[in-house]
């Protein structure tokens, strides 16, 4: 018996995971920023502040070794294993991979993960993370 496997969902959950983690290390930053200037204690937590800055690590990383990322490998992957172009999917799929996806020459997404990884760091001394007490 055949096991049908749902390939255009998980593709379009992979995206949706794409987009979640690329908002969290965007707007992470802008809530480290603007949480600590409103005083809002919990931007600072070690945790949320760890997982920020490797996520951003890891962005920066990959970009700077030429690696794909794993997201993005799957996603194509799953969308090829559907009979799908790669970049493909339905009318949410095709927002968001919109949204998430440009073109360019790799020295352009370096310098950009490179600058907002600094970034991070910045805040990560302005505004130390603080382990609960």
């Amino acid at each position: 018996m055949p096991v049908f496997l749902p390939y255009p969902l998980l593709a379009d959950m992979v995206l949706a995971l794409h987009v979640a983690v690329a908002a969290f290390v965007v707007g992470g930053l802008a809530l480290i920023v603007g949480g600590n200037l409103l005083g809002w204690r919990w931007v600072n937590g070690l945790w949320f502040r760890l997982s920020h800055l490797a996520a951003i690590t890891v962005i920066a990383a990959q970009a700077w070794f030429g690696a794909a990322c794993p997201l993005t490998t799957l996603e194509r992957w799953l969308r090829s294993r559907a009979g799908e172009d790669v970049y493909g999917g339905g009318w949410l799929a095709h927002w968001l991979q919109r949204l998430l996806y440009y073109q360019g020459p790799d020295w352009v997404f370096i310098l950009a993960y490179s600058l907002f990884g600094l970034a991070v760091t910045l805040a990560w001394w302005v505004f130390p993370p603080k382990p609960r007490p």
